[in-house]
């Protein structure tokens, strides 16, 4: 695999120029960036048009990973071209939260498309639209057709701490050929195939639990209404106090660990998106199961930034990947995350880079949710976490 990575910053430009022999059918063109290219989307469209026979995916951010940096309204992308992997595409609109699970049947059926391509099938990377997107649902779409053995990684789409509009992007183009550029409402995949193909993945928190483990008494897929049976979004406000007139993103300092039953050791973590005063309820990334138990969170820097490391550390060993020969390392990371972390946000980029092999190249972004294996097996949505994936060849 050949790889290399760059950057954009406006009035700047590139970092570098485009490889000018990197585009071909084996070509991965990974693309993260701030919201704002929705509506000025011309150094998208240049990356469109310098690789149009590559597969391209990418997402709008809460900022954007180039190696042990963090940036804002830039641009950051990983150019890989495969010696011996094959790459899949497939992408669908999402209408709404309902059509989430059905976004992701559509998703995983059209990776299994092909007998010749299903048989090879060893990872898939998906991202998706940040806002209008059930995450819990589109996993679980995914995890009803595609087989166990298959690595599903990836995220949603951010907009800062601004929770208003996301974008994804991929290859897609017009009836006129021309590129479609980055669009709301998309789900987008690519499938990697073949024996050489090495993948790695690895998630980690490091939050504290803390206050009672309260029940879930009402809720509705992945709107909660109420905690022990007083209104979700009255107990938030108690525990943020003036934080509070921050909502929604001030709640990111507060996350729930959801686990099913007191006898359950797994948890996840869960993400707020948005709040309904009326209701006194809160949307979160994912499902908030009636009757599962939750717990509120809160940030321990030192553990963060750990966490991040060993993420990194468990996709290294997984995908056994050797000290030489190019990985392209993709993280992904809360926006919780870096709003508590603030000014050493960049500690835990540079904890993930420095557990990587030596020749690894990191980019990534910040995220309204992160999509990976909880440890292995069928993937999981993930609020909170650092979420890494390593691609490489033998």
């Amino acid at each position: 695999m050949r790889l290399c990575t760059i950057t954009y910053r406006p009035r700047r430009g590139w970092s570098a120029p485009f490889p000018t022999d990197a585009d071909s059918d084996a070509t991965l063109v990974v693309v993260f960036g701030a919201e704002s290219f929705a509506t000025a989307p011309a150094p998208i469209l240049e990356v469109l048009a310098a690789f149009p026979r590559s597969h391209v995916i990418g997402c709008s951010t809460s900022g954007e990973i180039a190696g042990d940096c963090i940036h804002d309204g830039t641009l950051t992308v990983a150019i890989a071209r495969f010696a011996t992997a094959t790459l899949v595409s497939a992408s669908t609109a999402v209408n709404g939260s309902a059509d989430s699970c059905a976004a992701g049947e559509r998703i995983a059926e059209a990776m299994l498309g092909e007998a010749a391509t299903a048989a090879a099938l060893r990872a898939v990377f998906v991202v998706s639209d940040g806002l209008h997107v059930n995450g819990s649902e589109l996993v679980r779409g995914l995890n009803g057709v595609l087989p166990p053995e298959i690595v599903v990684t990836g995220g949603l789409a951010g907009d800062g701490d601004r929770f208003r509009r996301t974008w994804v992007l991929n290859a897609d183009r017009d009836a006129e050929g021309r590129p479609r550029g980055p669009r709301e409402n998309l789900v987008a995949a690519i499938g990697l195939c073949g024996t050489g193909l090495r993948v790695g993945h690895g998630s980690r928190g490091g939050w504290d639990r803390f206050g009672p483990e309260r029940v879930v008494t009402r809720s509705a897929g992945n709107v909660l209404y109420e905690l022990d049976g007083k209104p979700a979004l009255d107990l938030y406000r108690t525990y943020l106090g003036e934080r509070a007139a921050g909502l929604p993103a001030t709640a990111l300092l507060f996350p729930l660990a959801l686990r099913t039953d007191a006898a359950d050791d797994k948890r996840l973590v869960r993400t707020i998106l948005s709040i309904d005063e009326t209701e006194r309820s809160m949307t979160f990334a994912g499902d908030i199961p009636q009757g599962s138990r939750a717990q509120l969170m809160r940030a321990n820097f030192e553990r963060l930034i750990e966490g991040a490391g060993r993420a990194a550390e468990h996709a290294r060993g997984i995908g056994a990947h050797g000290t030489q020969g190019d990985t392209l390392a993709i993280a992904i990371s809360c926006v919780g995350r870096r709003l508590i972390l603030g000014e050493r946000a960049e500690e835990e980029v540079a904890a993930a880079l420095e557990a990587l092999p030596p020749a690894a190249r990191q980019i990534g972004f910040y995220s309204y949710g992160e999509i990976s294996p909880y440890a292995t097996g069928a993937c999981d949505l993930l609020n909170q976490t650092m979420t890494m994936t390593t691609l490489s060849e033998a």
